[in-house]
C-alpha cells in the first residue's frame, strides 16, 4: 500500500490556492473583465507561448488576462514530440542562433524552471546499410558540435551525458528491435524530454495564475484592438470588450485571423503512437534515417505511460486551419515504412493504436519545403499596437514570450521591469533532492513534482481514487480530480486529452470517461 506522508516531506510547499484554477476562479474573474475591469497585458491563445507571455508579464508586476476559445494546450502545444530539443538539426542548416537559443532554453527547463518535467532521453543512431560512411562521419561531427553548444550554454554534464560510438553488441543491448543483419554499430547521443507537453502548458498557465494572472479558457477573442478584444464566453455565449493597455496575439496557426498582415505557410507534423510491447519494450530513443533527405530522421520515442510515439512527418496545409487536424493514411504508412527499414520487430498498421497531428505555425518563405523553413520566431507590431508573435517552437517558448512582452509593452508606452522567467520555477519544480523523497509512484512526480504528495492525498479522502482510470493506464482517479480542482479541467476532453493523455488511444479514453465524469460531479460539490 502506497504511503501518503511521511516527516521527511515536510521541507517540501504546499499547493498553492494562488496557482490553483477551477470553474469558481474562471467564473469569478471572467465577471470583474466584463464588469469593466482593465489590465495592463490582454494575451490571447493558451498555448505554450501564450501561457508564457502570461506568466513573463505577470512575473514583471503588470496585470494580466490571458484567454483561449478552447483549453490550455489545445492547439499546437500538445501535438508535439515531447521533446525539449538541443538545436543540434539548427546547426546542421546553418541556423547558429536558433541553434544556440534552443541550447540555452534547454538548459534553463532541465535545471531551473521545470527539472521535474525535463529529463535527459538518450537516442541511438542505428549504422544500418542505409547510413554510408560519410553520413556516419556527418552525424559524428554534429553530435560533438551538439556537446559543444551543451558546454557553451553552460548546461551541466550531470544532466547531458557525452555522445558516443557505440559497438553492434551495445546498440542493440539499448535497442533489441534494432534489425542485425548489416548494423555496424550505432551513436549514442542526448536530448531533452518532456513528461507531456500539455503538463507544461498547464505549468506554465498555474505559476501565471500565482503571479495574479487572470487564465480564462473558453473565452474567444472575436476581435483585436490596441485597446483590448471583443469577448465572447463560450460556456454561456456573453460577449464583452475586455480592456487592455497592451495586446498579445499568440495563437499560433489561427494568428491570421485575428491580425491583418500576418502571413504563415502551416505544415502538419504526424505521430503514430504505438505500445511499448510493439516494439519489444524499447527503453532508448531512436534516430531513423528518412531516405533521400540528407540530415533528416524520424524519432521513435519511448515514453514513461507505457507507450511509443513514432514521428514525425512534414506535409504543408493549404486552405482553413482546422481545430484539431487529423493525421493522413500516407503520413501513418511513411511512418510504418521507416520503422519497417531499421526493425527486426514488425509493426504493422493494426498495430497503431493511435496517430495524433500537429501544426507548426511557420513563417512564410520562399518556395519549397516547408521542412526548410526556418523555426525562427518573430514579433510582428500591426499599425493598432497589437503584436503577434509567431514562427518558433516549443523549446523557445519562454524567449517567445520575453520578446513579446518586451515589443507590446514598448509599442504602448507601458512600463515594467525586466523579464525573470529564466529563473523562476514552475508550479511544481524543485530541487532533485526533495523530489527523491516524495513518497509518491514515480509517474507523478514526473508529472506534478512536488505536487505530486497532494494529488495521492486526494486517494486519503477516497482510496478509489488510486485506481487506474482505465485498464492498463498509468494515470489514477486522483489525477483527473486534481485537475478540476486546481488545473481548470471543465469537462472531459480538457480531463482525458490535455490535462493527462489517455484520450491518444481512442480505445483508452472511452474506458476513461466514466472516471471522467465521477472527477467532474464530485469536483462540483465541492467549489
Amino acid at each position: 500500500m502506497t504511503r501518503l506522508h511521511r516527516p521527511a516531506e515536510a521541507a517540501v510547499p504546499p499547493a498553492s490556492p494562488a496557482s490553483s484554477l477551477n470553474a469558481a476562479r474562471r467564473a469569478r474573474e471572467l465577471a470583474e473583465l466584463a464588469g469593466g475591469t482593465a489590465v495592463d497585458v490582454l494575451v490571447v491563445g493558451l498555448g505554450a507561448t501564450g501561457a508564457g507571455v502570461a506568466l513573463d508579464a505577470a512575473s514583471r508586476g503588470l496585470s494580466v488576462a490571458a484567454i483561449d476559445a478552447h483549453d490550455l494546450a489545445f492547439g499546437t502545444s500538445r501535438w508535439s514530440s515531447k521533446l525539449i530539443h538541443g538545436g543540434l538539426r539548427y546547426l546542421a542548416s546553418g541556423q547558429l542562433g536558433i541553434a544556440y537559443e534552443s541550447a540555452v532554453e534547454r538548459g534553463v527547463l532541465m535545471e531551473r524552471t521545470a527539472p521535474h518535467l525535463v529529463r535527459a532521453l538518450p537516442f541511438v543512431l542505428p549504422l544500418t546499410p542505409q547510413v554510408p560512411a560519410s553520413a556516419v562521419a556527418l552525424a559524428r561531427a554534429g553530435m560533438r558540435a551538439g556537446d559543444v553548444l551543451r558546454m557553451s550554454a553552460r548546461t551541466h554534464r550531470a544532466a547531458l551525458p557525452r555522445p558516443r560510438r557505440l559497438s553492434t553488441v551495445e546498440a542493440l543491448r539499448l535497442a533489441p528491435a534494432l534489425r542485425s543483419y548489416g548494423l555496424r554499430g550505432g551513436l549514442l547521443s542526448w536530448d531533452g524530454q518532456l513528461t507531456d507537453d500539455a503538463r507544461l502548458v498547464t505549468a506554465i498557465a498555474r505559476t501565471a495564475a500565482a503571479h495574479g494572472a487572470r487564465v480564462l479558457t473558453r473565452c474567444r477573442a472575436l476581435t483585436l484592438t490596441g485597446d483590448g478584444a471583443q469577448v465572447r464566453d463560450e460556456l454561456t455565449g456573453a460577449e464583452f470588450f475586455l480592456r487592455a493597455r497592451a495586446v498579445v496575439n499568440a495563437t499560433g496557426v489561427w494568428a491570421g485571423g485575428l491580425a491583418e498582415g500576418v502571413r504563415l505557410r502551416p505544415s502538419r507534423g504526424t505521430h503514430l503512437v504505438l505500445r511499448a510491447e510493439s516494439l519489444g519494450g524499447l527503453a532508448t530513443g531512436l534516430h531513423l534515417p528518412v531516405p533521400g533527405s540528407a540530415g533528416r530522421f524520424a524519432l521513435v520515442l519511448p515514453q514513461e505511460d507505457g507507450r511509443i510515439y513514432v514521428g514525425l512527418t512534414d506535409e504543408p496545409v493549404d486552405g482553413p486551419v482546422p481545430d484539431v487536424p487529423e493525421p493522413s493514411e500516407a503520413e501513418i504508412g511513411f511512418l510504418l515504412d521507416l520503422l519497417d527499414s531499421a526493425l527486426d520487430v514488425p509493426v504493422r498498421r493494426a498495430d497503431v493504436a493511435g496517430a495524433y497531428a500537429g501544426l507548426r505555425p511557420l513563417l512564410y518563405g520562399a518556395e519549397g519545403g516547408t521542412a526548410d523553413l526556418s523555426r525562427r520566431h518573430a514579433v510582428l507590431t500591426a499599425a493598432n499596437g497589437v503584436v503577434t508573435i509567431v514562427g518558433g517552437k516549443l523549446t523557445t517558448y519562454r524567449r517567445m514570450a520575453e520578446d513579446a512582452v518586451d515589443a507590446a509593452l514598448a509599442s504602448r508606452g507601458v512600463e515594467a521591469g525586466p523579464c525573470r522567467t529564466a529563473r523562476l520555477p514552475l508550479v511544481g519544480a524543485g530541487p532533485a533532492a526533495d523530489l527523491s523523497r516524495l513518497v509518491a509512484p514515480a509517474h507523478l512526480v514526473h508529472r506534478y513534482g512536488t505536487e505530486a504528495r497532494d494529488v495521492m492525498a486526494l486517494a486519503a479522502e477516497n482510496p478509489a481514487l488510486l485506481a487506474p482510470v482505465a485498464p492498463g493506464s498509468a494515470t489514477i482517479g486522483a489525477e483527473l480530480a486534481w485537475a478540476v480542482r486546481h488545473e481548470g479541467a471543465l469537462d472531459e476532453g480538457d480531463l482525458l486529452d490535455r490535462r493527462t493523455r489517455v484520450g491518444l488511444i481512442a480505445a483508452d479514453r472511452e474506458a476513461a470517461l466514466p472516471a471522467a465524469r465521477r472527477a467532474l460531479g464530485r469536483a462540483e460539490l465541492r467549489l
